[in-house]
């Protein structure tokens, strides 16, 4: 069998599946719709309806394992509300204790970095509250767990709540120049490492 990859820039309000048989999900915006994707295509490591950014695709169930596992790195930009102190960014390295299934978690260490100014990304179809409403900032944080929305859990628990989250990078590819919504089938994802 001849798998299929694709590199995703899932947008905002989008759910990272196919297809659904919810009757209440029916109305929702799904990836399916983006792209004439083969059957058995799966996204590898999902983003939240509100989160945004690069998110691969693939027929090949051992790639997905492969990116799940904690060899490869994901890289995700988070705006959060607040200006965050270094002392938090020493927190969220080092772990900090979220929920995960009702049970406590500490994540582990990550690198974390306080972004000077807004990183260069599209703009979004639902407004962020702007300074006037208190000040953001704008952090990269880059972890190799995948918790159901650890950053965001992450960020709240050291009072600074993530207002828009984009993953920018997993392993060595990059959301480089995409735009929301674009599509790209590439020959394998040989760059994970």
């Amino acid at each position: 069998m001849v798998h299929k990859h694709y590199i995703v820039f899932k947008p905002y309000g989008f759910l990272s599946q196919f297809q659904t048989n919810s009757r209440q999900q029916r109305s929702k915006k799904l990836l399916g719709s983006l792209a004439n994707f083969p059957e058995g295509a799966m996204a590898i490591g999902r983003l939240d309806e509100k989160s945004e950014g690069l998110l691969l695709v693939t027929t090949d169930g051992k790639v997905s394992d492969f990116v799940n596992s904690q060899k490869v790195d994901k890289e995700y930009f988070a705006q959060v509300d607040g200006r965050i102190s270094d002392e938090a960014v020493k927190q969220l390295e080092s772990g900090v204790e979220i929920g995960v299934n009702s049970k406590k978690y500490l994540t582990k260490p990550c690198t974390v970095v306080k972004l000077n100014g807004v990183p260069d990304l599209p703009g979004r179809p639902q407004k962020i509250r702007d300074d006037r409403h208190g000040p953001t900032s704008w952090v990269s944080i880059t972890l190799n767990e995948g918790k159901f929305r650890q950053v965001r859990k992450m960020t709240s628990a050291v009072g600074c709540p993530t207002l828009r989250l984009v993953r920018v990078r997993v392993g060595n590819i990059k959301i480089g120049e995409m735009q929301p919504g674009d599509v790209v089938e590439v020959a394998g994802f040989a760059n994970l490492g």
